[in-house]
């Protein structure tokens, strides 16, 4: 149940080995939450009007995920095995923007990534190296490992002979160097950064938040559109799951498509659909199962894309891909990793979550769109004059999702992730929301995996099946 990765990538895995499956889908598109919006995509919330997308051929906004940690091996791997090209995202880019209001002496100034972590790291290096000539170090040193590490940290943050950071080269130029030497500004106070939060937004990356990932060629879709050139005789489009029934023999699912009811039996069923709206489904689950669903909480989480006329970021404020974070409710922009200096461009106005996302939410597409050219008019000028259209979406009012991604307690993680991630009779769970990459692609693709691999070793334990025609031969899985 369910044409998103979790559900495609399960028919596809289980039809290697000979099992004969089918994918209901409730959209009349495969993805999920992979979703690529382009001109003339319409979509309405549960509470809003249609909306279009008014886009340019060639232009592209993903509305969900959008980008590939090196390390998430099973998306690299499928992106191979299914011929996706890939192309490097720009995660981290030091000419990007740091931007804070109402805090402190910097408010309202846009600063330079680099600036911000030049500074901060000249100015803890300084500490560090003065704090040598004391005896309160925790681990002690030789007179030569001491050597050794103030020379190291005149280096990384560019200290003068007296041990001060007053400034680098690194943390850019205000007269760029050609013929005659560059000139750069002074450093920021040390006090005004740590007051306006900018040394957090500076060092906030983890594994999963590289400086280099990666992306399809073309859109985030191509992925889900792969799986459906290997699996797609095996959807059917437009299938609202009503029931969800079980016995010990086989599964029943009552669905309806175009005004009328129909059902489909097999022997076990893999059920991706979202928690939120799972919950809401009649169904033979377990009381411990029903309990399960209805207790994990998901993330409120919007975007929206801006097609504008010229790329003035990459024009006028030298940008070239990367990620400007404010403590403003847009909370991020995201400036395109593809088709660098052409024309147009969309940029991701906004990449809210939480309270933000719901705020967003519940505002009118037309309000959404104009407190978004607001906010970001304060870091680019050029909004009103070059903006063209846009197209914005908030996860929570999704029909078939009612979420982001799933969140977990980690009193959830030691009992109901547990629950949830068990059979339940011949129904098996799979998606983001059954791994620990919740929000990530890779959570879909390792959550499937394990329940892939779990009924295969159940089918050739030789548990009854109920029709012949569920394996192409029991002998050839028992190999």
């Amino acid at each position: 149940m369910g044409a998103g990765l979790a559900g495609m990538s399960a028919a596809y895995e289980l039809t290697k080995s000979g099992y004969e499956c089918h994918v209901l889908e409730a959209r009349d598109r495969s993805g999920g939450r992979s979703w690529t919006v382009r001109g003339g995509d319409q979509h309405a919330e549960i509470d809003k009007d249609i909306q279009t997308a008014q886009f340019e051929d060639g232009l592209y906004f993903n509305a969900g995920p959008a980008r590939i940690p090196q390390h998430h091996t099973t998306t690299m791997n499928y992106c191979r095995e299914l011929g996706v090209k890939l192309e490097t995202f720009a995660n981290v880019n030091e000419s990007t923007y740091l931007y804070n209001e109402d805090v402190g002496p910097m408010s309202g100034q846009r600063i330079r990534r680099r600036e911000a972590r030049t500074d901060m790291r000249g100015y803890t290096s300084e500490l560090l190296a003065k704090s040598l000539d004391q005896s309160a170090l925790d681990r002690p040193l030789t007179t030569e490992d001491k050597e050794r590490l103030l020379t190291y940290l005149q280096q990384e943050g560019s200290l003068d002979g007296n041990l001060r950071y007053q400034g680098s080269s690194a943390r850019g130029y205000r007269v760029l160097p050609g013929v005659q030497d560059g000139t750069y500004d002074d450093p920021f106070d040390l006090s005004a950064l740590l007051e306006a939060g900018v040394a957090n937004f500076s060092s906030e990356y983890n594994i999963n938040q590289q400086m280099m990932m990666f992306q399809p060629v073309g859109g985030m879709d191509q992925i889900p559109k792969a799986f459906e050139k290997k699996v797609g005789h095996m959807i059917t489009f437009g299938a609202e799951v009503q029931e969800i029934r079980q016995s010990e023999e086989s599964c029943r699912i009552v669905y309806t498509k175009g005004g009328s009811t129909n059902e489909i039996q097999g022997d076990f069923c893999i059920c991706t659909i979202p928690l939120p709206v799972l919950k809401n489904i009649p169904a033979d689950f377990s009381a411990d199962m029903s309990t399960a669903i209805e207790s994990i909480g998901y993330a409120s989480a919007g975007k929206i894309g801006f097609q504008f006329k010229r790329r003035f970021w990459e024009e006028d404020d030298l940008i070239y891909g990367g990620i400007t974070n404010t403590n403003m409710d847009i909370n991020q922009i995201w400036y395109p990793s593809s088709d660098y200096q052409s024309k147009k461009g969309i940029v991701v106005g906004y990449y809210n979550f939480g309270n933000d996302a719901d705020k967003y939410g519940n505002f009118s597409l037309r309000m959404r769109e104009k407190r978004a050219l607001e906010q970001g008019a304060k870091i680019h000028p050029q909004y009103n004059k070059e903006f063209e259209s846009s197209f914005s979406i908030a996860w929570q009012k999704m029909k078939y999702n009612l979420g982001g991604w799933a969140n977990y307690s980690p009193s959830d993680r030691n009992t109901h992730y547990r629950v949830l991630n068990k059979p339940d009779g011949r129904v098996y769970l799979a998606g983001e929301h059954l791994s620990y990459y919740t929000g990530w692609m890779a959570g879909a693709f390792e959550s499937m995996e394990s329940v892939v691999d779990q009924i295969h070793k159940r089918v050739i334990n030789h548990e009854p099946v109920s029709s012949a025609t569920s394996l192409i031969k029991q002998t050839a899985l028992l190999g």
